[in-house]
């Protein structure tokens, strides 16, 4: 047999021979750091034996890949520990992610002190240096394996796979565990690795189903590359907006209230409301919109003639029994509410485009267990917008809309921390969708044309579109890596038709427009959430709830105090007073603590001379300045949304 080498060399073996027995030939140091072999593109094991002519790449733990294995034989480590500390747990699965693994258990849940023993256990076994061995069985008999072994969740796993299957096992030093691989040959390839929490998951991601408990954890080659992220970690924790807009009093949640329905707090509100209108101002007077204002629910009428009745009902709040027709429901969307803002009048093909944008509170039935402050509500707020255009118009409309988007983004500084994403259809799950498999085709080809036009970097997502049309998703990472859609652009050249919606053409004609659905910014409390865990809280100027605080040295310079805030607020700062009987170095470090871009600091000198003592996030001691010189220095940095660069912290003090 000829086995050819990544680096395109070839050798002749007369015989099988295992992946590890090739590397170790080829070089003895590379079979040593080796995690597992690829042949022909698959991952293998370092055991699997090798009869025919391939092509053979020994993959190492500085690949993708081999950190992979790495991670896959620590979950099984993990699930051994925990069945030696819980022999009563059920394993379910444990499959490697992104940055580690997770195991699944039907267990009680685990304590932090729980995920320290099973830790200890875990090196325990990796100092054992079990080998770990491959085996298979017939569908059946793989079946009674795991019935004999008390592991239903396994027994339903195998149940799900074709009759006639070989059902692969892995043996480690005798814990046997349902798996494909691949693994490391021994336990003791496992070097750094940290169990990092637990929560509950669903089985097989349905809430309908039994509620296990799921341990994250991570795994690596080295120690240091763990402490690294380990490092990174603490300071995602420390940016969590669900923990950080916590303490800043920006939102909080009340178990009364209910999942997914935050409190905005005053600074929180204030945040979000400045955005707001940063956005209706660009919509109404920059970009072309008409603004309207519509109902929070609707009769079911509408949404069986959007479609959402029947697509999305599980994700709607019904007010009443679903089968009676006069039951309500909270809105979803604002689309069917604004195409009938649009029909509510002819409109000629010289009217078009008509855009109309809403500051629309929306409700959607999450499941309980996604709620995540933020990021994860029931009832939210959107820059939403629709645009009724001719097919003429839609390419042009829809570059727009990307164009405003990618402005917010900019203004925001976050333009760089995005993806983007081609949500399409999935042509084997029809019934989630409307419409002819041809007008999806085309506007999927139409959205890729535009992209690649505009030069954006995109992946395609099947299965991701709306049951209406393909789409466009801006996404961003939160602190921990999980990706959250932030804008959405959509492409409709169904609905137009289920709302009988035209225009009169120039032959007199009635013609179908197309409907662009899109927001600027996307929902503004995830906005904020992702603004606070992007800066740690240190908003820039325009944002800042509190921009200025002033800071009397005593008590005595008060009335000048409240002079210098009475003029910043004239001039639209928004400013306060610390009027507290406390040291000055007091309340220049509470300043700090709370984040704020600018502290002013007066006294007799600054009263005498109408000047200001200007300490700032960005420049520390900016020493002293008239004052309608720093208010004219403010309100043009509020103004053009500048974006002034952070001293570092020993530096500001």
């Amino acid at each position: 047999m000829r086995i050819t080498l990544k680096d395109g060399s070839a050798k002749e073996y007369s015989e099988a021979k295992s992946v590890y027995e090739i590397a170790l030939d080829i070089s003895e140091g590379l079979a040593r750091v080796a995690c597992a072999g690829e042949v022909n593109g698959e991952i293998v094991d370092l055991r699997t034996v090798i009869d025919s002519d391939c092509e053979l790449n020994i993959v190492t733990a500085s690949d993708p890949e081999g950190l992979r294995v790495i991670r896959h034989t620590a979950s099984h480590v993990m699930a051994e520990a925990v069945k030696r500390l819980h022999p009563n747990a059920k394993v379910a699965i444990g499959p490697a992610i992104e940055d580690g693994f997770y195991y699944d258990f039907d267990n009680e849940s685990f304590s932090r002190e729980d995920l320290d023993k099973i830790e200890e256990e875990m090196k325990k076994i990796i100092k054992e240096g079990h080998e770990i061995t491959r085996f298979t069985l017939p569908r059946e008999e793989a079946i009674a394996f795991m019935k004999e072994k008390g592991e239903p969740y396994k027994v339903e796993l195998i149940e799900n796979l074709p009759e006639g299957s070989e059902i692969s096992f892995y043996d480690q030093g005798g814990f046997v565990d349902l798996c494909a691989g691949p693994h490391l040959m021994s336990t003791k390839g496992i070097k750094a690795f940290k169990l990092i929490s637990s929560s509950m998951a669903y089985w097989r991601g349905d809430s309908n189903k039994a509620r296990l408990q799921r341990i994250y954890a991570t795994a690596f080659n080295k120690k240091d590359e763990l402490k690294e992220y380990l490092e990174k970690l603490e300071d995602a924790k420390m940016r969590d907006h669900n923990k950080l807009g916590r303490e800043m009093g920006l939102f909080t949640t009340v178990d009364v209230i209910g999942q997914g329905l935050p409190l905005l707090m005053p600074k929180g509100a204030k945040m979000i409301i400045k955005m707001q209108r940063w956005i209706e101002d660009l919509e109404d007077n920059e970009w072309g919109y008409v603004r309207t204002k519509t109902p929070l629910m609707a009769k079911s009428d509408l949404y069986k003639i959007s479609g959402h009745w029947d697509h999305y009902l599980d994700g709607m709040f019904v007010l009443g029994d679903p089968e009676d027709k006069e039951c309500m429901a909270l809105r979803p969307m604002t689309c069917p509410f604004q195409y009938y803002v649009y029909k509510a009048e002819q409109h000629s093909y010289r009217d078009l485009p008509i855009r109309m944008g809403e500051t629309s509170t929306l409700f959607r039935n999450e499941d309980s267990g996604e709620m995540h402050g933020l990021t994860r509500v029931r009832q939210f707020t959107i820059s939403e917008g629709h645009l009724i255009v001719r097919p003429d118009q839609m390419v042009q409309e829809f570059k727009d809309c990307i164009a405003h988007a990618q402005y917010c983004l900019k203004v925001l500084g976050v333009e760089e921390d995005v993806t983007y994403h081609l949500s399409k259809w999935d042509p084997n799950n029809r019934e989630k969708y409307i419409g002819d498999p041809k007008v999806w085709e085309e506007t999927e080809g139409h959205i890729r044309n535009m992209l690649n036009e505009l030069g954006i970097k995109f992946t395609e997502d099947v299965g991701e579109a709306a049951f209406y049309g393909p789409k466009v998703d801006i996404n961003a990472k939160n602190v921990y890596g999980k990706d959250d859609t932030m804008i959405t652009i959509q492409w409709d050249a169904l609905l137009a038709e289920q709302f009988d919606m035209y225009y009169i053409d120039e032959n007199g004609e009635k013609v179908r427009p197309y409907i662009i659905h899109r927001t600027s910014m996307g929902c503004y409390e995830r906005t904020l959430a992702w603004l606070i865990e992007k800066y740690a809280g240190k908003f820039p100027t325009w944002l800042c709830p509190e921009q200025v605080r002033v800071l009397p040295i005593s008590e005595k310079y008060m009335e000048y105090a409240e002079k210098v805030c009475k003029e910043l607020k004239a001039n639209g700062v928004d400013a306060t007073v610390d009027n507290r009987s406390e040291k000055i170095g007091y309340k220049i470090r509470e300043a700090r603590l709370d984040k704020l871009p600018y502290m002013l600091v007066v006294g007799a000198q600054e009263e005498e001379d109408n000047t200001v003592s200007v300490r700032s996030r960005f420049a520390g001691d900016e020493g002293v300045k008239p004052l309608a010189e720093f208010i004219n220095q403010i309100s043009t940095e509020i103004r053009t949304k500048e974006i002034r660069k952070e001293l570092p912290q020993e530096q500001a003090k």
